[in-house]
């Protein structure tokens, strides 16, 4: 009997190489429009045109990526504190500093993708899916892991989860190498420890907290991985650990309110996580992964399986509770302690949601898996469900999804390099002379083509100077609500804000659009060293505010018409 089951098992093995490899061509032909159209290819704007491209590049060319703990890019607001930007110790920003902007960010997508394939298929491998037949659920969904539309500068914050899981299983069960602790060294190398793994090494802890008291086994290798990788960590992010704990500046973050919803709000925002998700940490879990959870709940309940099935049924109840923990961080039962707690306000620990990537698709495994076994019929249930999830990605491609649906800018044409070089050699000064603000325009354009400006966006930059940047837009503020809640409240997008604009940074140049009544402070815009405004939309009374349209530029390769306003 050996000698003929031998030949099937190989037989298996074969047939799982060839789908493990053709899912890794699938990932591979997902990316390629990143490769092949280079900066004509369309990508997210939100977090990531609009910010943390810029900013890299901001930061490479501003001599300061190794700088001190105190040191300042003179580029922004007059002196941005370099820990705003992060440690020098993530390898992205080293994909940035040694490749051009777009196959740098090309370069990531590849990498966090092939990554996360592979940690979730080891991570199903050797601890939830182990029957060798059922190899097209085990890398049907980490297939689908690898495609989910995640946060481009996250890169493994969230999709290297299940490659860290893997590790520390293996060492929880005292079965580890030193592949399993070089993987948990590497991790925080390429990932965000606020953005991501903080809050999956927090429910770490609670795993060994659960062995230690209800098992007895105080496991001290698990304990020891657990606190090795937070301390790898706290040494990548020495920065945000300086800012955060040492540095005495108050940040613009100290004024962040974010407690407003009553209970049944929270509730309801609950739902709509757990159903909908979020935007940076898409699952698009809702059409195909929430039935098969059903059935598979349906199906351990009648068939009385709810030991066996444990793992599954605690899955599914920490998936809500990160949900409902989410929306309760907003609900305004926090209010005293977060006026008490200025940490409270400063970080986000409504982000432990960001580990539900990890939870869906186990779960999703786990419960194919369990139809699975069920029989030929409800393989076949098994297989459509997979190969629907994965058409359901598909579409999200940043190609399809914002080159067809959305139709945003290209990189090329959003950043307008040829543009801004043309306002730049107009203006004929040296650009660490001048300063600049931006109208109908994210401040990112200016600042990724050399220019130093007073606005910006930011997750960190001193309270002092939010305080005198608000000076310039206070009569705008007064006319709109919604922008002073925004800024006020928030403030991250330290903006030129125009009541008749609303928060819309991109009015391309086919917009119709024009400011009839702009009141700003420009005293206080010439106090800061502000000279010119790049606005995307005519202002009609310009010289009302003391501007003077001094030339309107356009280009074939931009998404803009650029009206240059000088300050008189």
């Amino acid at each position: 009997m050996d000698v003929c089951v031998m030949p099937l098992f190989q037989q298996k093995k074969s047939k799982e190489t060839t789908y493990w490899f053709a899912a890794l061509f699938i990932i591979l032909l997902y990316v390629s429009p990143l490769f092949i159209l280079g900066e004509d290819a369309h990508i997210r704007v939100h977090d990531n045109l609009d910010s943390n491209i810029a900013w890299y590049k901001v930061l490479v060319q501003s001599g300061e990526l190794l700088g001190n703990i105190d040191a300042v890019i003179p580029q922004v607001i007059n002196g941005l504190p370099r820990d705003a930007y992060g440690t020098e110790f993530s390898l992205i920003v080293w994909l940035h500093a040694l490749f051009p902007s777009m196959t740098a960010y090309a370069l990531s997508q590849t990498i966090t993708r092939v990554f996360a394939f592979i940690g979730m298929y080891l991570l199903l491998k050797k601890h939830f899916i182990k029957n060798e037949k059922a190899y097209s659920i085990r890398i049907g969904v980490s297939l689908a892991f690898a495609l989910t539309p995640f946060w481009p500068s996250g890169m493994l914050s969230t999709l290297g989860h299940p490659f860290a899981l893997w590790a520390f299983l293996n060492i929880r069960s005292r079965d580890f190498s030193w592949k399993d602790w070089l993987t948990l060294a590497l991790l925080p190398l390429y990932s965000s420890f606020v953005l991501g793994f903080f809050f999956f090494l927090v429910l770490m802890g609670f795993l060994w907290l659960y062995d230690a008291i209800v098992k007895r086994d105080w496991n001290l290798p698990f304990l020891a991985s657990i606190a090795f990788m937070t301390g790898v960590f706290l040494v990548v992010e020495y920065r945000l650990v300086y800012s955060m704990i040492i540095s005495s500046e108050p940040t613009h973050r100290v004024e962040f309110i974010s407690s407003r919803h009553d209970f049944w709000r929270s509730f309801r925002l609950s739902w709509k996580n757990f159903v909908l998700g979020h935007t940076h940490v898409m699952t698009l879990h809702t059409f195909v992964i929430l039935p098969i959870l059903f059935l598979a709940l349906v199906s351990v309940f009648i068939r009385k399986k709810t030991k066996e099935e444990k793992t599954f049924l605690f899955l599914l109840v920490l998936n809500y509770l990160l949900s409902l923990w989410y929306a309760l961080w907003f609900n305004n039962m926090w209010i005293p302690l977060k006026k008490q707690i200025d940490l409270l306000n400063t970080f986000n620990f409504a982000r432990f949601h960001f580990v539900r990537p990890l939870i869906i698709y186990l779960s999703f495994a786990i419960a194919c898996y369990i139809l699975w076994r069920l029989g030929k019929k409800w393989r076949m249930v098994v297989g459509i469900a997979l190969a629907a999830q994965i058409l359901i990605l598909l579409p999200f491609n940043e190609e399809y999804l914002y080159g067809v649906h959305y139709n945003p800018p290209s990189f090329r044409e959003y950043y307008a390099v040829k543009q801004f070089k043309e306002i730049k050699e107009y203006i004929n000064l040296p650009q660490s002379s001048y300063r600049v603000a931006s109208i109908g325009l994210h401040p990112a354009i200016a600042q990724y083509n050399g220019f130093y400006t007073l606005d910006t966006y930011n997750n960190v930059y001193p309270l002092s100077y939010k305080y005198r940047f608000r000076k310039i837009i206070a009569k705008e503020l007064e006319k709109n609500r919604g922008l002073r809640t925004y800024f006020d409240e928030w403030g991250s997008r330290c903006y030129i804000f125009v009541d008749e604009l609303g928060k819309h940074y991109t009015f391309k140049k086919t917009s119709k659009k024009k400011i009839k009544n702009l009141e700003l402070n420009i005293e206080a815009f010439k106090e800061m060293g502000g000279r010119y405004i790049f606005s995307s939309v005519p202002i009609i009374n310009a010289g009302d505010n003391g501007l003077e349209l001094l030339k309107s530029f356009d280009h074939p390769e931009s998404a803009w018409k650029i009206y240059l306003y000088e300050a008189k």
